[in-house]
């Protein structure tokens, strides 16, 4: 067996640098490969032809890394980028044939993001955009060479997602007032919406995209059950007339189909692994063929593809490997290898992700993963407990550079998918609603207990780390708990839910009466919301504590992080305090990363190695 001696330090940056190349796309017609890859420190886009090894750079942004992008033809990609972190996204285009970089959405304090890229157009796409009132998003045409908006459908004041049909017309709306949402529908565009099917918050019936003809809808729907199903749903009548693939487990939420073919492909779930459930066998051929070539010990995933679907863009995934980018030719059936995303790492040096599961003190299994550091016995370990953000959300197995990180110096981690976590079905979600910091926390708890009565985790070097609602997490973890870690880690942490509440994005407002509902009322439940506000309660902290904080960060305002630091010095309790002025919701820039996690291992080894 390897001892942790024999194991090799593996450099931080490793771990937390820009990968050397990732996010490939491949052009309509299929004559260009795309990819993002470091330039200056951040993310941007070259493009190559297909069959050619060199790549030109066509995007120079040196302040923001691009946060994603999408080709509209084979001369024009469009990318979106904030600034800072504050989340205010605009949509870009690069015209490549004069590397051209125009901002389409040049506005102040805006957010637009792409509905439906029009692919029968080569010149139009649809957007969302909150220009003229920040909490409300309407749709636009946008022609991407010239800038022109044309309004296309006005929001009347509570409609949060719209739906187009498969010719681009916008046809379905879902309204809320904050606990309740309506389904709104209309024949055409030249019609009114009218709402066909009102359901609580707590109800889900979420559409998809259109059946082929235009006339139903595929919808993700919870309604009547406990875990979500793909189901088909008839606007016309407000009844579910098909359910297509539900899982008892789990919910299934995702669904794919061929453009081409105008055939359903596969529906998506997620147990502890990734899983799809497969609607075609020629979509399941086309799989098979790639395991074939690659092998099925990792997760495969089919990324894209031209407009004649004749070459794909796969992409490979595991919990000890970034993963590797490949193009599949239908016709030929081969599989070229276009690129490893992060070549410096090897596999066999990192930990391997394994799924947990244990009852938490009212009876509620409760599922999460442990990575054990390599090269030692699974005994008395430093252990750091890592409850993800959200907090409806989950963590799923996969590469985590955090996770191996702190693996390979020598913690064992625990992640936690605790009550609310998503995909568990409804009930295990509700069962979060006014939770946080009380049956939420206790999960974690719970967690920590089992990895101790198992003799795992020695009971003195346990440590919390989290961001965003995994940093409230932590500070509850030593608030309410503060004999149970050595140390902690908050990471864009909330630390106080009356001024949570009140600083959220202008486009969260029309959700508040579900925040209300979900967390607390500020004023229903004062007593509440007091007693697990982490702020209020510093005399009870005694752990070193290290806070992170972007300034811009639009989500957790940075007053959340000012306010506990302040208390906590005041009491005399040992925290550093980071804090990155071009940052927002977590650290995107490569420079502040690395900062970051030194000081995190400094932080670690002070306080779980002496």
């Amino acid at each position: 067996m390897t001892t942790l001696s024999e194991v090799r330090t593996i450099p931080l940056e490793d771990f937390f640098r820009n990968d050397e190349k990732t996010s490939f796309q491949i052009s309509p017609l299929g004559g260009y490969i795309s990819y993002m890859a470091s330039h200056q420190n951040r993310m941007n886009i070259y493009v190559q032809k297909v069959g050619e090894d060199n790549a030109t750079l066509v995007t120079t942004e040196t302040d923001r890394n691009i946060a994603g992008y999408t080709w509209k033809n084979e001369n024009c990609i469009l990318y979106s980028k904030d600034s800072g972190g504050n989340e205010n996204f605009h949509i870009y285009s690069v015209d490549l044939s004069t590397q051209t970089v125009k901002d389409l959405t040049p506005f102040g304090d805006v957010v637009a993001s792409i509905l439906d890229k029009l692919p029968d157009s080569d010149t139009d796409i649809l957007i969302t955009l909150n220009q003229r009132n920040p909490q409300l998003f309407d749709v636009y045409r946008l022609q991407v060479f010239t800038g022109q908006l044309t309004l296309v459908a006005q929001n009347p004041g509570n409609i949060g997602n719209w739906t187009t049909d498969h010719n681009g017309q916008v046809r379905v709306a879902t309204t809320t007032d904050g606990v309740n949402s309506t389904l709104l529908y209309r024949d055409t565009e030249q019609d009114d919406f009218k709402p066909i099917v009102t359901t609580t918050f707590r109800e889900s019936l979420a559409p998809l995209f259109f059946t082929f003809d235009n006339k139903q809808l595929y919808c993700a729907s919870n309604i009547g059950r406990d875990k979500s199903a793909i189901v088909v749903f008839d606007p016309h009548t407000a009844t579910e007339t098909q359910e297509l693939f539900s899982h008892p487990q789990v919910d299934v939420s995702d669904l794919s189909y061929s453009r081409k073919r105008k055939v359903l492909t596969a529906c998506y779930y997620t147990t502890y692994k990734h899983q799809q459930h497969f609607f075609d066998a020629q979509s399941q051929q086309l799989y098979q063929n790639v395991v074939t070539h690659l092998g099925n010990a990792l997760e495969i995933y089919f990324v894209a593809a031209t407009r004649n679907e004749d070459r794909f863009l796969i992409r490979t995934l595991s919990d000890r490997s970034k993963g590797t980018y490949y193009l599949y030719d239908v016709a030929k059936n081969t599989v070229t290898k276009l690129a490893d995303v992060a070549p410096w790492l090897n596999p066999t040096e990192l930990a391997e992700m394994k799924p947990i599961s244990y009852t938490s003190r009212d009876g509620l299994t409760i599922h999460g993963y442990l990575t054990l550091p390599i090269g030692v016995e699974p005994s008395n370990l430093p252990v750091v407990v890592n409850p993800h953000g959200g907090p409806w959300h989950r963590d799923a197995w996969g590469f985590n550079p955090e996770v191996q990180f702190m693996a390979n110096r020598g913690y064992a981690i625990l992640q936690i998918n605790f009550r609310g976590s998503t995909g568990y079905g409804r009930a295990f979600w509700e069962a979060s609603f006014k939770q946080w910091g009380l049956n939420m926390q206790n999960d974690i708890t719970d967690g920590v207990n089992w990895l101790i009565e198992h003799g795992i985790a020695n009971p003195k070097k346990v440590a919390i780390y989290g961001a965003s609602y995994g940093g409230y997490a932590t500070l509850a973890g030593v608030t309410f708990t503060p004999n149970l870690y050595a140390c902690a880690i908050d990471y864009v942490g909330v630390s106080n839910l009356f001024t949570f509440m009140k600083s959220i994005p202008p486009y969260w407002a029309p959700f508040l009466d579900m925040m209300y509902e979900m967390v607390g009322h500020p004023e229903n439940d004062k007593e509440l919301l007091t007693a697990t506000s982490p702020v209020f309660h510093v005399d009870k902290i005694k752990t070193p504590l290290m806070v992170v904080q972007g300034a811009k960060d639009p989500r957790v305002n940075i007053n959340e992080s000012d306010q506990i630091v302040e208390a906590l010095r005041k009491h005399g309790v040992e925290v550093q305090y980071m804090v990155k002025e071009n940052e927002g919701h977590g650290f995107m820039n490569q420079e502040n990363k690395f900062e970051f996690y030194r000081a995190m291992e400094t932080f670690w080894a002070q306080h779980l190695q002496q």
